[in-house]
Parts: structure tokens; sequence; C-alpha cells
């Protein structure tokens, strides 16, 4: 029999692919649908949301004052706690056992009582320390202050805030430099480097990586902390929207805006905190993630692509309209 002979495989089928189905995913934008369209709707027919009101107070003076005070005291606060809680890592880390006992006691404490206890006794010190001096231990004070007039209600809210924060910081620093592997610091201590140097050139820029993403939702979350200190006679947002409901009645509305202000500062914090992850993303990350304009950019490039693909081509003969 002859190589011609010999009949040829038959080709086989097409494989005819079934896409799975995902009933679950169609009923839950079907309830998401309708509970958003529900939202909506009240938002269009409840007249109690008075939205003429949400307009006319969103850009107040006294709002805007608000909010810059709150932005303040977030600054403040979160600077006092990230020096803090470095400070604090680093003698949890000590091989002295006093040093970081006196560490792992201050962490304990300022974490295992409220914030809003440790706001209220820092604003009420002066029954406990009327006075506040200068000079030596247990002996004569060079000067002495009032401690009403020298804790005023902006420092006792930076105080009750800050070094609160400072114990939850330390454990987000804490673990970010043992996540750092440690021949690096073997390997700079070869080079001769001092144990600050390593920590400062080593160390903390490969621990970034990790401090970052938690640190981000600290200062959101100290944000809205901030509304705190209105029960220790501070100023910020909530208590500018509540001494003007307080005056007009109108609470819901003025509640929103507070709210709207709250959103719109958080969003900014959170866009801030993706490009600082980004960049410290560098070195370890193959590729760096996308950020928002080129994911834009990369959907707007797969749709012209889509519609390239389904415009339908017109044979050049009747492309001219010709006979």
């Amino acid at each position: 029999m002859t190589e011609q002979e010999v009949e040829a495989p038959a080709r086989p089928e097409a494989i005819r692919a079934v896409p799975v189905r995902h009933p679950g995913r169609w009923v839950a934008v079907a309830v998401i649908a309708v509970l958003v369209a529900m939202l909506a709707h009240n938002l269009a027919v409840n007249t109690r949301w008075q939205g003429w009101v949400i307009n006319q107070y969103l850009f107040n003076n006294s709002v805007l004052h608000g909010v810059l005070a709150t932005l303040w005291l977030t600054v403040v606060a979160m600077a006092v706690g990230v020096v803090g809680g470095i400070v604090l890592a680093v003698m949890r880390l000590s091989d002295n056992p006093v040093v970081s006992s006196s560490a792992w006691v201050y962490i304990w404490f300022f974490r295992g009582t409220p914030v809003l206890v440790q706001l209220i006794f820092w604003f009420n010190i002066g029954a406990l320390f009327p006075t506040l001096s200068l000079g030596l231990p247990f002996g004569p004070g060079f000067h002495t202050w009032s401690t009403n007039s020298l804790i005023t209600p902006f420092l006792a809210s930076v105080l009750g805030l800050g070094l609160n924060e400072a114990a939850y910081m330390s454990e987000i620093v804490r673990a970010g430099i043992l996540s750092v592997d440690e021949g690096q610091t073997e390997a700079a201590s070869a080079l001769g480097m001092r144990r600050l140097l390593i920590m400062r050139r080593v160390v903390l820029p490969q621990a970034m990586r990790v401090i970052i993403p938690p640190t981000g939702n600290e200062t959101i979350s100290m944000l809205k902390t901030t509304s705190l200190v209105s029960f220790t006679g501070g100023f910020e947002l909530l208590v500018s929207v509540q001494r003007i409901y307080n005056a007009n009645y109108k609470i819901i509305p003025l509640l929103v805006v507070a709210s709207i202000w709250y959103l719109l500062v958080t969003s900014i914090l959170t866009v801030g905190q993706y490009y600082l992850e980004r960049y410290f993303a560098r070195g370890s990350a193959r590729q760096l993630p996308p950020t928002p304009p080129q994911k834009l950019l990369a959907f707007y490039q797969r749709y012209v692509r889509a519609t390239r693909r389904q415009r339908p081509v017109i044979p050049e003969s009747t492309a001219g309209g010709g006979l």
C-alpha cells in the first residue's frame, strides 16, 4: 500500500465551549440595583432631606473653618503619633529589658483605654495637677504655669489623640521593621555602618512598604476621630456644624454637609495613600500597579478595539454606491 492510499486522519471537531453560568452574580446585581434605585427615589421625593439647606451651608465660612481646623488637628496629632510610634517601636526592639518593658507598658495602657476617656482626662488634667513647674526633680522649680491656662482645648486634643495614636503606630512600625530580612542589617554592619544609620538608610526604606498601608488607614481614622474633641471644648468640623444646627434646628441637612466634607477629604487621602504605596513599591515589584489615569486609558483602548472589531466591513465594490 502506497502512502497516497493511506487515509489521512479525520480532523477533530471544534470544541463547543459553554460559558459557566453565574446566576448568583445576576441576583446580586439585581438586589444592588433595586437598593440604589430606592435610595435615589427617596432622595428625589423626600423633602425632609432639605437639599436647599445642604447647598446653603456646604461652603459656609463657619463650615470651611471647621474643615481647616479638622485638617490641622489631624496633621498635628498624626505627627505626634508617628514620631512617638517610631520611638516606641525602637524601644520595643531594644535589647535593654527596662527600655523594652517601658514601651510595652505604654502601649498596653494607651491601647487599653478608650480615646474619649483620654481626651477628657487631658482636658481636666488641671484637677490633678493645678500647676506645672520646670525645675529639678524633687527640688525647687524655676518657673511655674497654671495648668488650665497651659493645657488649652487644642493642646488637650493633640495630647489625647497623638499619644493614643503613638501606641498603635508603634506596632505598625515594629511590624515593618521585623519584615526586613536580618541579612540586610548584617550586611550593613559588615560594611561598618552604625545601628542608627542602618535603621535610617537600610531598614526603614524597606519597611515603608509594610508601614504605609496601615498608616494611611490610621490617618483616615484620625480624621474621623477628631470629631470626639467636641466633648472637650475643641473646635473642628462637627463642632462647627453643631453650632449651626443648634441655632436653626436643621440637624439632618447639616450632618449631611459634615458627611460630604468627611467623604471628600477621605477620598483625597485615599488617592494620596495609593500613590505613596506605589512609590515605595519600587524595587519590590517587577511592574508597578497602574495609576487610575492609566487604568482609564487602558479601558478606553480596549473599548475602541472592541468597537473596531464589531464594526461591519463594507466591500469596496459597494462602498462608493456604484452599480
